[in-house]
């Protein structure tokens, strides 16, 4: 780029739906009908698409948001969150009066978590509230039922997420939305599940055909990858800790996928970042809120003593900054 390129303002430019999380862990099992059940550990704070957006911000990428609000409590502690205490540029959010903001409810329990959420579809669809869409480096598209036309405008690599699918159909026309994009982040029940195989190999092959960087994460047995830009491929296994609550870690995942190769990391360098940024994010209760910084990372390489770990991150020590914060 000519040094008097005009820069992006936004390194990543993200949207989606957003929730306030209630979380309860340290349950033994999920609760039956009939019984009250009584949890250790608790936590509240932004979730659905702020998990990436806190991740970004505190992985110190200049981070843009556009999501609907409701003007209510839950609402307005959100935006102060994330434009307040986290630094995430709104001007593209709308609080809009009359509208709850949905809320979910997360049971983590046997290594894994359950949701039960209230909400209805905001005012506004993704295209008609951002409009023009300012420039960014990359742009991070929750896929849904109606396609949006935001991501392209941006100007970035465009990095794909898809959710649970209520009806159950996974049908595979939501893989038409990819055509555009520069990756794909499902985990490997949505990767089976819309690609119609019966193995995440299997699954990451079809997607590697669809989207120049396909990635399919598989909870602590790791994740596979292919980026065709590159002629990488990566299978890398995850990382080893207690794991308290596993709420938005797949959008955590994601997150630091996109600040690895925003920074040009090579594709196992990226993948180790960002299997790692995630299982920080388990050891904490919360989802956004649980995300975590530099410091983090460079706590959890300053106390690691499993050798094998430290020849396989031995990346980390470079990425890390002079002066990580948060």
């Amino acid at each position: 780029m000519p040094d008097n390129a005009v820069q992006p303002q936004l390194d990543v430019f993200v949207s989606g739906l957003l929730f306030f999380d209630v979380v309860f862990a340290g349950l033994d099992q999920g609760p039956k009908p009939g019984m009250e059940i009584w949890t250790t550990e608790m936590a509240s704070g932004p979730g659905g698409i702020a998990n990436f957006a806190f991740t970004l911000a505190r992985l110190g990428l200049r981070t843009g948001l556009a999501a609907a609000f409701g003007d209510d409590p839950f609402g307005r502690y959100c935006w102060t969150a994330l434009s307040e205490e986290e630094g995430v540029d709104l001007s593209r959010s709308r609080l809009f009066s009359g509208w709850s903001t949905p809320t979910t409810a997360s049971l983590a329990y046997e290594g894994d978590r359950a949701l039960v959420t209230h909400g209805s579809p905001p005012p506004l669809g993704a295209d008609q509230m951002i409009g023009d869409p300012p420039a960014a480096r990359a742009a991070i598209v929750h896929l849904g039922p109606q396609p949006v036309e935001w991501p392209a405008r941006t100007g970035g690599l465009v990095f794909a997420d898809v959710g649970w699918d209520p009806t159950e159909e996974w049908s595979s026309a939501m893989l038409d939305q990819l055509a555009g994009c520069h990756a794909f982040m499902p985990n490997a029940h949505e990767a089976m599940s819309y690609t119609r195989t019966h193995t995440p190999a299997a699954a990451l092959s079809r997607l590697g055909d669809l989207v120049p960087l396909a990635v399919v994460t598989c909870g602590g047995d790791g994740v596979l990858a292919v980026d065709a830009i590159s002629g990488e491929d990566a299978n890398v296994p995850g990382v080893p800790v207690d794991v308290h609550d596993p709420t938005g870690a797949g959008d955590v995942f994601g997150a630091a996928l996109v600040v690895g190769t925003l920074a040009g990391w090579p594709l196992a360098e990226r993948i180790r970042f960002a299997n790692l940024v995630a299982a920080l994010s388990v050891r904490r209760v919360g989802g956004a809120p649980s995300a975590p910084g530099w410091a983090d990372v460079a706590g959890w390489w300053r106390d690691l003593t499993d050798q094998r770990l430290r020849h396989e991150y031995g990346f980390i020590p470079d990425v890390i900054p002079h002066n990580p914060e948060g």
